[in-house]
């Protein structure tokens, strides 16, 4: 019995094909060919205004940058400005890497920067038993927290492709 290799029964059924790198998004949060995109690029902006801490980058898929920005205060914040113009392309390429799915990033994000000591992102992604553990000990006294800062991306995809 021969195996044939079948991509498209393989192939997870909401990636879509790459876009031109020009078509970025419209104000509504949609791509230049009407999909909708799981990173959109207002938000990246939202947390681009705490960017000297790494928060867009982490937020667009690129913790180990995130991390660097949240080290050096966003590379003397000559990175932080930078990255004001870089932001539509990584909107882009996190869009791209992280289709959206039944769990929206947007709001686990949001949950996770301003309340993941509490572990309410956690709740949002059906993960009840560790959100309790994160809102009685602060977030794993912060560790869990900024693990979930290095992970959440994958977290939701992971979510995502389980529902």
């Amino acid at each position: 019995m021969a195996l044939a290799y079948a991509p498209h029964k393989i192939a997870r059924d909401h990636v879509r094909p790459s876009m031109p790198a020009f078509e970025y998004q419209e104000a509504d949060g949609r791509s230049g060919d009407g999909t909708e995109l799981s990173h959109p690029l207002w938000l990246g902006y939202l947390f681009w205004i705490f960017g000297f801490t790494g928060a867009h980058r982490f937020y667009y898929g690129r913790p180990l940058t995130g991390a660097l920005w949240f080290f050096t205060f966003g590379l003397f914040m000559v990175g932080w400005i930078v990255d004001l113009f870089l932001i539509p392309a990584m909107a882009e390429t996190a869009s791209r890497r992280f289709p959206a799915g039944r769990y929206d990033y947007s709001i686990a994000w949001m949950l996770q920067m301003f309340l993941g000591v509490f572990g309410i992102h956690r709740f949002y992604l059906g993960k009840i038993i560790t959100g309790v553990i994160w809102l009685c000990t602060g977030g794993l006294f912060g560790v869990g927290y900024i693990y979930d800062m290095f992970t959440l991306n994958e977290q939701i995809d992971q979510e995502n492709w389980h529902s």
